[in-house]
Order: structure tokens, then C-alpha cells, then sequence
């Protein structure tokens, strides 16, 4: 009887209701979080002056703290791990998100935004490589899928709780920073949570994991009948601790560049999108509340986005889901930078946004699972970190298209990245998905020639 083996046998329970629901609250502060200078950016340009290239670098500034975080957020989980890794990254960019709110010109917001981004990357990668670990490997495609959804939320909340500050006054926008500072709320639950029995079992502590995933069972007891374990169960073996250059030997540098190209066009695409579409909308005529007001309403596609993942993940392979996907999604954002009706205009917004939420939910279940125990959150982290640092490309980039060449053009290229997603997939995607073991000898099969 090995303790993943007992994991992975637990029927659903208030165990992965508890772990679901603290992590989908640390979602919602982050995503809340990523988007609130996008939501304060037309004001800033009114009141403090910031022009549209200010603008361009203080949203990349964001993406390129997200890349450390990511980066140096992932070694931490190795070394010190998960739950631990986690409160410390809520923590960070919950404190800089509040000191947001204090700047006052571009410098102060450019400097804000790398350190805030910093605790928003770190954040991600170890929560996605948390829930992953944390839950039965038949539940973690759906639950990754629902905590996403749930966490999803906090994006719909700030953008109408900016959308109904930004017009009090000067300092309104200010308010919107204050937002995602709320994080903190959240760091409560996240102790209440057990350590990863993975990450333990990786650093030679079994009667630590033995320890966590017999009080998981006595939890799950008191409500269900605990299925027998399967008596083929390989015991697993520690994990020695792997340098990161073993995610480029082998099989697994096909999957690290894939999953880096793929981090990389996705949030190139979207982020670059979403970061600018108020500021865009505003420059192209509306008016600073109708743009912001019309960005908000998009984002209610985020969710029911989310949710559509639901019936694909677990079930099926994800190199078609995500690739076809991406057709489409590549196909709405060009249809939005086509349109010049405002309900056009919100309807091709909601698929994008929720097209772009179907595909990150699948990524998140999809990028652990092909990397072995010892490099998990570090091969996570170097794939979601390489998106970031390549999308702080992406704002400069659109700004300087924008004004180069106009604004249908910014989403051409929008598009082009949802089609560079499905050639990505198609090429490089191995044909299984999943989550690799902890055995240390399994990272020398991955990584031989």
C-alpha cells in the first residue's frame, strides 16, 4: 500500500471541496490582481498624464515581475515546499498591490507593478502545481477546471467594481489597486491546508506524508466508505533534487519548449488584448467609463469559459481540445478588432475571453502532468515564467503596432498567436498527458536521448 496509491483511491469529499475553494480565492485576488492597471490605465491617462507608450511599459513591467515570480517561485516550492512557497507569494502580492494605490506618477507605477508581478507569478505556478499534487490524479483536469472557474470571479468583480469608482474623481483609480490587497483574507485558509504529500515524499519525509494522507482518509471516512487500494501500487521512490537544465534533455525538452511556446502566445495574445482594450476602445473614441464599461462586460465570459473545460478535461487528449480552441479564439479576436458596434464589440469580447479561459484551464491541468516529481514546479514555473517574460514583449509590441499602423491590426495580430497556439500543440504535443511519477530514476528515463 503506497501513500499515493491511497490519494489517489479517495472518492470526492469536503477535502477537495476545502482545498478547491481556498485556492480558487487566491485565484480570484490574482486574476483580480493582473488586471487592474488595465482597468485604471484610461484614467491615468486623463489625470496623471500617462501616455499610451507609458502605458505599454508599466503593463510589461507587470509581466516581467510575473516572469521572476514564476521563475523564483517555482525553485522555492522545491526547497521549502507548496503551502508554505504559496503563503509567501499571497502574502507578496497583496502587500505591493496595496502599495499600488500610493504611486503617483508613471515610475512609481512601473517599479509597483514589477513587484507586485513578482508575487502574482510566484503565486500561479505554485498553486497549479499545489492542486495538482494535492487531489486524486482521476479529479485533477476537473477540479483544476473548477477552481479556475471559481477564481475567475474576482475578474468580473473588480472590473465592475472599477467601473463604478473610476468616474468619483482624480484619485478614484486608486480604489481599483486596493482590490487585489484583499488577498490577504486568504492566507488564513491557505494554512489551514496539508503540505503535498508528492513534495514530501520528494525530500525523503515519508512518515510526514504517511502522516497527511491518513488524516485526508479519516476526513473523507467520516461521510464515505474508502475504496481499497490497488494492490499493483508502485511504491515511489524519493526524487533527488534536479537541475533545471534536465527540462532540455530528451523527452522532456520537447514537452518544455512546447509548453513555453505555448504559455508564450497565450498570454501574448489574451493579456495583450485585455491589458489594452480600454485604453484602445478609449483612444478610438468612447469615452473613459464606456470603455472601461465595455471591458467589464467581457469579462463575464471568463467563467462559463473556465467551465467548458470541464467536460474535456480528464476525458479526453488535450492536443486537440486545445488546439481547436485556439482556432477559434484566434477567429474571435480579429472579429473584434473588425467590429466598431458596441454589442459586436462586447460579444466578440466575451469569447475571447472565454475561449482564453477554456484554454488556460486546460493548461494548467496539462503543463504539471508532463513533468516528473523533482522538476514539477520548477519545469511548471520555467514554462509559465517563459509566457510572462515573452508577454512583457506583448504590450510593446501592441503599442507600438497601434501606433504604427492603427487598431485593427493589433488584432490581427491577436489572432496570429491563437493560430501559432494550434501549431504548437499539433507539432510538438506528445500524444499521452500524464502527471509524471516522483522516482528519481523515471527524470533519468525522461531525460535520456
Amino acid at each position: 500500500m503506497t501513500v499515493l496509491a491511497r490519494l489517489d483511491r479517495l472518492p470526492w469529499s469536503s477535502h477537495q471541496r476545502r482545498v478547491v475553494a481556498t485556492l480558487a480565492l487566491c485565484f480570484a485576488f490574482e486574476l483580480a490582481d493582473i488586471n487592474t492597471f488595465a482597468y485604471a490605465a484610461p484614467a491615468l491617462r486623463t489625470y496623471l498624464g500617462i501616455s499610451v507608450r507609458e502605458v505599454s511599459f508599466i503593463t510589461a513591467a507587470g509581466f516581467v515581475g510575473m516572469f521572476l515570480g514564476a521563475a523564483i517561485g517555482g525553485r522555492i516550492a522545491e526547497r521549502v515546499g507548496r503551502r508554505t512557497g504559496l503563503r509567501a507569494s499571497v502574502l507578496w502580492f497583496s502587500v505591493f498591490s496595496l502599495l499600488n494605490a500610493a504611486c503617483f506618477d508613471g515610475t512609481t507605477l512601473f517599479l509597483a507593478r514589477v513587484a507586485t508581478g513578482i508575487g502574482l507569478g510566484a503565486m500561479t505556478v505554485i498553486a497549479i502545481t499545489y492542486l495538482a499534487e494535492l487531489v486524486p490524479a482521476a479529479q485533477r483536469g476537473r477540479l483544476q477546471a473548477a477552481t479556475l472557474a471559481l477564481g475567475l470571479l474576482g475578474i468580473p468583480a473588480m472590473s465592475f467594481f472599477a467601473r463604478g469608482v473610476i468616474g468619483l474623481g482624480e484619485n478614484a483609480w486608486r480604489f481599483v489597486f486596493l482590490f487585489g490587497g484583499l488577498g490577504l483574507v486568504s492566507l488564513l485558509l491557505v494554512s489551514r491546508l496539508p503540505e503535498s504529500p508528492h513534495w514530501l515524499l520528494s525530500r525523503n519525509r515519508d512518515r510526514e506524508a504517511e502522516a497527511v494522507v491518513g488524516r485526508i482518509e479519516a476526513v473523507v471516512a467520516r461521510k464515505h466508505e474508502l475504496p481499497p487500494v490497488p494492490e499493483t501500487a508502485a511504491a515511489a521512490e524519493p526524487a533527488p533534487r534536479v537541475p533545471v537544465r534536465e527540462l532540455f534533455r530528451g523527452k522532456l525538452a520537447r514537452r518544455t519548449i512546447m509548453l513555453a511556446l505555448v504559455w508564450a502566445f497565450l498570454t501574448i495574445s489574451y493579456y495583450g488584448f485585455a491589458s489594452f482594450a480600454p485604453t484602445l476602445l478609449h483612444e478610438h473614441g468612447f469615452s473613459v467609463t464606456s470603455s472601461v464599461g465595455y471591458s467589464a462586460l467581457t469579462t463575464l465570459g471568463a467563467v462559463p469559459g473556465a467551465l467548458l473545460a470541464w467536460p474535456v478535461a480528464d476525458r479526453f487528449g488535450m492536443r486537440g481540445p486545445i488546439a481547436g480552441f485556439s482556432l477559434i479564439f484566434a477567429g474571435s479576436g480579429i472579429a473584434y478588432g473588425l467590429t466598431f458596434e458596441p454589442a459586436a464589440i462586447i460579444t466578440f469580447g466575451i469569447l475571447v475571453a472565454a475561449l482564453n479561459q477554456t484554454l488556460v484551464a486546460l493548461m494548467y491541468s496539462y503543463t504539471p502532468r508532463l513533468f516528473p516529481t523533482a522538476v514539477r514546479a520548477t519545469g511548471t514555473g520555467f514554462c509559465y515564467g517563459i509566457g510572462r517574460v515573452l508577454n512583457a514583449l506583448g504590450p510593446l509590441v501592441i503599442g507600438q503596432i497601434y501606433l504604427s499602423t492603427g487598431y485593427v491590426p493589433v488584432f490581427l495580430f491577436v489572432g496570429a498567436c491563437g493560430l501559432m497556439i494550434t501549431l504548437s500543440v499539433l507539432l510538438l504535443a506528445p500524444r499521452r498527458n500524464r502527471l509524471e511519477p516522483v522516482t528519481g530514476p523515471q527524470v533519468a528515463e525522461h531525460t535520456a536521448a
